[in-house]
């Protein structure tokens, strides 16, 4: 096994995880309380607080499935054939040398944006992948983006994940309310007679905003192992290093993410990829494991075969849905 998967790491990069849950957690939950406290008082506080402790103690427990059918996921099974085969083989040989109990349950999200996402625990965990980036990426780069997602599971990076999703919806929740009570009081805003801070609401109304800055800040370290670890497990840092390159120029920038009526990232999915490190630092740094041991290259060997659906480009336009996802 390489000199990267060692126990003392993986121990280390756990404990980092639990203190940024504690970090982003306590981040937003300081800056809605503070709203809270600016419009209600301190009956706001308490409610807010005990909401984002409720949120703590159950994100990381949610069902994998339940996040699944939110994207209309489709399970991905052998007997499908074709491509299917192809990714049940590429994870079940990651999971062998990642050394995972389970191999984690593939779906396919119909959508043309272009992202794979890790879900669950360790024990029964989901990875979740757009018909966008089937589309875009060959096998073998296909190989070294589930890689990143099975190092993911493999570190612990769930519980964060998972955690980071839900508050960013709470925030986007906090920031509707914000719009709602504007409009509400506005007329008392022109009149000068508002009994609710404007300072308030524009907290409230950017609190999105500030969990994706709070995730910026957070997930440096954890991106980068996993991006080390994943070429590690194909034994191929070149593929990764292809798929970063295309997704880069997909995605786009941070300051193109502010959008009305709520600001917030562009690609609200569940995956820290939409708080990545720089594009061309994870890529300096693949470049530089020449000398770094690896696993052998992963056998990956691309054959034609059919798309696993085919819905059309109307049903594959990403929308905004009202559960709070984008595909």
């Amino acid at each position: 096994m390489t000199p990267f998967l060692d126990p003392k790491t993986l121990r280390a990069h756990r404990l980092r995880n639990t203190l940024h849950s504690v970090l982003l957690v306590g981040g937003l939950g300081l800056v809605t309380g503070f709203c809270a406290w600016l419009i209600w008082g301190g009956m706001g506080v308490a409610v807010t607080l005990a909401a984002v402790g409720l949120i703590f103690a159950f994100a990381p427990r949610l069902p994998p499935k339940l996040l699944m059918r939110l994207y209309r996921g489709r399970l991905v099974e052998a007997s499908q054939g074709g491509r299917s085969i192809q990714i049940l083989r590429i994870v079940d040989a990651l999971t062998d040398r990642a050394e995972l109990v389970e191999p984690p349950r593939v779906y396919i999200i119909p959508s043309m944006t272009l992202n794979a996402f890790a879900a669950g625990t360790a024990d029964s965990a989901v990875i979740g992948i757009t018909e966008g980036l089937l589309a875009r990426l060959d096998l073998r780069e296909l190989a070294g983006v589930l890689a990143h997602e099975i190092s993911h599971i493999r570190n612990g990076d769930l519980v964060i994940m998972g955690l980071a999703d839900a508050m960013t919806r709470f925030a986007q929740l906090l920031a509707y309310l914000a719009v709602i009570l504007a409009l509400f009081n506005l007329p008392a805003f022109l009149l000068g007679d508002s009994e609710i801070p404007l300072i308030a609401l524009a907290l409230l109304y950017l609190a999105p905003t500030a969990g994706s800055l709070i995730q910026l800040a957070l997930s440096r370290t954890r991106e980068f192992d996993a991006d080390l670890e994943a070429a590690s497990l194909t034994g191929d840092p070149e593929a990764l290093v292809s798929a970063l390159q295309k997704l880069e120029r997909y995605h786009g920038h941070f300051w193109e993410d502010m959008r009305l009526p709520v600001p917030g990232r562009r690609i609200p999915q569940p995956s820290l990829l939409r708080s990545h490190p720089k594009t061309e630092d994870r890529i300096a740094r693949l470049k530089a494991l020449s000398d770094r041991p690896m696993l052998p290259p992963l056998a990956v060997t691309e054959e034609p075969t059919a798309p696993l659906s085919s819905p059309g480009p109307v049903a594959m336009r990403p929308r905004y849905r009202w559960t709070g996802v984008w595909f």
